[in-house]
C-alpha cells in the first residue's frame, strides 16, 4: 500500500474515533438532562447512543472519565463560542461586551441539554475536586474577560465611581440565573428576553452605552 493510501486510511480511523467519542459525549449529555447526574450510568448512555457498553469502555474506560470528558466538552465548547464572539465583535469595548451577552443566549450555548449538564455538574462541584476545577477554570477565565471589558468602558466613559469587578460579577450571575430560568421555566423565559434583560441592565449602569 502506498503512503498516500496509508495516510488516508489513518485519517479515516482517527476521524471515526473522534466522531464516536463525540457521539458518546452527546449521549451522556442527553442522559444527564433526562435523568440527572447520579442516575446516568454506562447503560443509560449506551441506550441513548444506540451502542454497546463495551464501546463506551473502549473509548472512556470508566463512567467517571466519561463524565469528566463530558464536562470538559461543555466548558471548551462555551469558551470557544465566546472567543469567536469577541473575534467577530467591533473594536469598542461595549460592542465586545454586547457580543458576550448575545452569545450567552444563542441557540448553541443555551441548548437545554448543555444547560442541564452545566447545572448538574455545578451541583456536584463542591464534593468533586475535578468537577470543581473545570467549573472554576471556566468561571475565572470568563470573569477576567468581563472585568477587563467593564474597566475599559469605565475608562472610556469616565464612570470613575463604578467598580468593574462588581459589575462583571453581577452580569455573570445574571446570565447564569437566566440560564436557570430558561432551563426550568421555558414558558416564561426565552433567549431574546434574557438577552434584553442583560443589555437593559448594562445600559442602566453605563448611560449612553449599549443598545437593547
Amino acid at each position: 500500500m502506498n503512503k498516500t493510501a496509508t495516510a488516508a486510511r489513518s485519517r479515516k480511523r482517527t476521524a471515526s474515533k473522534e466522531q464516536r467519542r463525540l457521539q458518546l459525549i452527546k449521549a451522556t449529555m442527553r442522559s444527564i438532562a433526562r435523568r440527572g447526574l447520579s442516575d446516568t450510568t454506562m447503560a443509560t448512555v449506551a441506550s441513548q447512543a444506540g451502542l454497546s457498553q463495551g464501546i463506551i469502555n473502549l473509548h472512556f474506560k470508566s463512567k467517571e472519565r466519561l463524565l469528566v470528558e463530558t464536562l470538559r466538552f461543555v466548558t471548551d465548547d462555551y469558551r470557544q463560542a465566546w472567543e469567536r464572539a469577541l473575534e467577530n465583535a467591533g473594536t469598542a469595548s461595549d460592542d465586545k461586551l454586547t457580543a458576550l451577552i448575545e452569545v450567552d443566549f444563542e441557540k448553541g450555548v443555551c441548548d437545554r441539554n448543555k444547560l442541564a449538564v452545566w447545572f448538574a455538574f455545578w451541583g456536584e462541584a463542591k464534593s468533586r475536586p475535578t468537577y470543581r476545577k473545570l467549573c472554576a477554570e471556566r468561571d475565572e477565565s470568563y470573569l477576567r474577560i468581563l472585568t477587563a471589558l467593564c474597566q475599559d468602558v469605565i475608562d472610556e466613559g469616565g464612570f470613575d465611581n463604578l467598580d468593574a469587578s462588581i459589575i462583571a460579577s453581577g452580569l455573570a450571575a445574571m446570565s447564569e440565573g437566566l440560564w436557570l430560568d430558561l432551563l426550568l421555566t421555558p414558558e416564561a423565559m426565552d433567549p431574546e428576553r434574557a438577552r434584553a434583560i442583560c443589555l437593559t441592565h448594562m445600559a442602566s449602569i453605563f448611560t449612553g452605552y449599549f443598545k437593547v
